[in-house]
């Protein structure tokens, strides 16, 4: 049995998950400040060969360091690591690492697809790999929280709020209006983006992700399917392809 353990390091939450080859097994989620003592239980308990580091959020050495000191075969993802798709993005050193994956997986997942994935996070990204193996970028513009923090940090007189609470096309009061906004607003530019490369790709297939694609998953009007766990795939699918599996 080959063990992996993979890792995405968000700009909220830092995820872990333990793969046999190619089969997901184990998954866990925690705050940055965790990360070390709950990293190490995962090594100790589970004993990966192998591993994989993904950070979007801010470096944590520690971390790395003991994760390399621990796995010898480990992948830390840039824009120099070797994929099985080709890296069209111009700046590779400002691409995301997280992107990298996102778009692996949908290559490998749906071949024959022209792929548009779709991660709600912190921000929206947009991310589109050809059929032909080819990652040309996308877009990316600000997650749902992030709206909503927007709106507090650049005017006056409107208060910090969150989603909790009610959700109504006609806002009732300023909080209703804000969270109508954010929401409703979110769900019209994914559409909009979807149906613009659909019209303008054959063959093309749109992927939702990411922590915030629970909530607009039933909410989105294009044909769109979701997947929660494609980062980790993704993740996995890399470290196998730079790293063989000891016998």
């Amino acid at each position: 049995m080959s063990v992996n353990l993979c890792i995405d390091w968000g700009n909220t939450n830092v995820k872990a998950a333990i793969f046999d080859k190619d089969t997901l097994q184990k998954q866990f989620t925690f705050s940055p400040e965790e990360a070390l003592e709950k990293i190490t239980s995962i090594m100790n308990l589970y004993l990966p060969v192998k591993a994989i580091i993904c950070q979007v959020g801010k470096r944590n050495d520690e971390v790395e360091n003991l994760v390399i000191s621990k796995i010898k075969s480990t992948v830390i993802l840039n824009g120099n690591t070797r994929l099985p798709i080709y890296n069209a993005y111009l700046t590779s050193d400002t691409l995301g690492p997280d992107r990298i994956a996102l778009v692996c997986a949908a290559h490998i997942l749906y071949p024959e697809k022209n792929n548009l994935v779709v991660s709600l996070g912190t921000c929206i990204t947009y991310n589109f790999v050809q059929k032909n193996k080819t990652f040309r970028g996308g877009a990316i513009s600000p997650g749902l929280q992030m709206r909503l923090n927007a709106m507090h940090t650049f005017t006056n007189k409107l208060h910090q709020i969150g989603m909790d609470g009610e959700l109504v096309m006609l806002g009732y009061d300023t909080a209703s209006c804000m969270r109508s906004g954010a929401a409703f607003g979110m769900q019209y530019e994914i559409d909009g983006m979807i149906a613009d490369y659909a019209k303008q790709y054959p063959d093309f297939n749109a992927i939702l992700t990411g922590g915030d694609a629970p909530f607009f998953a039933s909410k989105i009007k294009s044909k769109i399917f979701a997947d929660p766990d494609l980062l980790l795939k993704g993740l996995n699918l890399i470290l196998n392809y730079n790293v063989s599996s000891p016998h």
